[in-house]
């Protein structure tokens, strides 16, 4: 008589705090995990992974807070990981304090994350790692779209920031890994792609090379494959007129253009460290501004020391006054390690509060106002699938906006006779705005 036995299933959970290069890492992490079957339930998972994010207090908090929540409801024998920015970034202190934690693990390791949950070791690899086109990635929350990551680190000198503390310097890859990494999704079936990085405007500098990322939009340009395609994060610094006439001329790249902008003022871009001026900074605002169908969004800071009331006041004006698309507002967190840190003139909480919520008031007027624009407008729509709100409802986004962050649009009405099919791209026209959600007909 035979007996087969058979392997009990082993469940992983794992949640991705932060931003989208960080979930391109959990998608690496994953790949590597593809023993374990994926459960919502952290209470039947045999591993827990928790990828953090270390950029502002909020993020630091929501990623403790995270972890200590998991291991409240974990079963016995279990393993808890903390991985990513905020795990690297202190790594010393938490082993010592977060008992509840297994295994640490910084920015180095997503692709040993097996090996480590094997071992049950830790492991912070000085080197950052950096995806490329031989990861064995599973794409979360899309069936055709993904981003890619073009850089790791940073060379720029921001007074607020932390990141390249621990993320060091600008590391590019090459044109040839990033085209291959597209080919070989576009084989699995996805057609549209969000390039991303802390710097992308400052992509291949590293390796003596200016345009690089005028130099990728060409090669993009050549697949036909590709529906769309979009850029994340430019700076004012290394951003050109140039750049912006190759994404309007492109064939591939939608007119989106993401400049983190931070302010406005004169002076207080100076105590920044951001850029080439202020007179620079409008001049690419307002040229991507006059791209036909563009789409442009921005972030802000409030409160960095330094900060006046005139300051202030001339931000809130500009906002005002240029109607970015969308836009997000964050108030000055104090980090270690950075310039502002120990910089005078520390503006108090109370106020940094009020001119956050103030200029969020105005962020969320301007944002309206720009949906409002969207109705009676026919677009290219990719259909995600059934909305949150309701099954009859199906959620979709213009071709045009980001994942995530620029909005949904609720498919209310059919005129195409047929069903229409998760992951396709369909034309429809906007009926109504319903509070912050547009609703829109299926034509074609």
């Amino acid at each position: 008589m035979k007996f087969t036995i058979q392997n009990p299933t082993k469940f992983l959970h794992l949640v991705s705090l932060g931003c989208t290069k960080n979930l391109i890492d959990s998608e690496i992490m994953l790949g590597k995990l593809k023993d374990y079957k994926m459960t919502d339930d952290s209470s039947i998972a045999d591993v827990l992974i928790v990828n953090t994010c270390g950029f502002i207090d909020s993020a630091k908090e929501e990623s403790i807070n995270t972890l200590l929540d998991l291991h409240d409801l974990r079963k016995k024998d279990s393993v808890l990981v903390m991985a990513g920015c905020l795990s690297q970034r202190y790594k010393d202190d938490l082993q010592k304090e977060l008992i509840e934690v297994d295994i640490f693990t910084g920015v180095g390791d997503y692709d040993k994350i097996d090996q480590l949950v094997n071992e049950k070791r830790s492991s912070f690899t000085n080197e950052v790692f950096l995806a490329n086109e031989n990861n064995d990635r599973v794409i979360t929350g899309s069936s055709y779209h993904a981003y890619i990551k073009l850089s790791e680190g940073c060379n720029q000198v921001c007074s607020f920031c932390a990141i390249p503390s621990f993320k060091g310097k600008l590391h590019s890859r090459t044109l040839i890994s990033l085209i291959k990494e597209v080919k070989n999704l576009i084989l699995k079936g996805y057609n549209d792609f969000t390039f991303v990085s802390q710097d992308s405007s400052s992509f291949l500098r590293d390796l003596g090379i200016k345009n690089g990322l005028e130099q990728l939009i060409k090669e993009i340009d050549k697949i036909d494959e590709i529906n769309s395609a979009r850029i994340l994060y430019l700076y004012p610094s290394t951003t050109n007129l140039d750049l912006i006439r190759s994404i309007e001329n492109s064939k591939n790249f939608v007119n989106y253009f993401d400049m983190p902008l931070q302010h406005i003022s004169s002076s207080l871009l100076k105590i920044m460290k951001r850029g080439k001026g202020v007179e620079h900074l409008r001049e690419l605002m307002e040229s991507m501004r006059k791209t036909k169908d563009s789409f442009v969004r921005t972030t802000f800071i409030v409160g960095h020391p330094g900060e006046t009331q005139e300051d202030f006041d001339e931000l809130c004006a500009y906002v005002e006054d240029f109607g970015f698309d969308r836009a997000n507002v964050f108030s000055y967190s104090d980090e270690e390690g950075t310039k502002a840190f120990t910089s005078n003139g520390k503006v108090d909480q109370e106020t940094i509060d009020k001119r956050a919520d103030i200029l969020g008031e105005i962020i969320a007027r301007k944002t309206q106002e720009s949906l409002e624009k969207e109705v009676g407008k026919t677009y290219e729509v990719y259909v995600d699938g059934e909305s949150d709100e309701h099954e009859y409802l199906l959620s979709a986004r213009k071709m045009l906006w980001a994942p995530d962050i620029d909005g949904e649009i609720y498919i209310n009405d059919n005129e195409t006779e047929k069903k229409l099919t998760f992951g396709k791209k369909y034309t429809v026209k906007i009926t109504e705005l319903l509070g912050d959600k547009l609703l829109a007909t299926a034509l074609r």
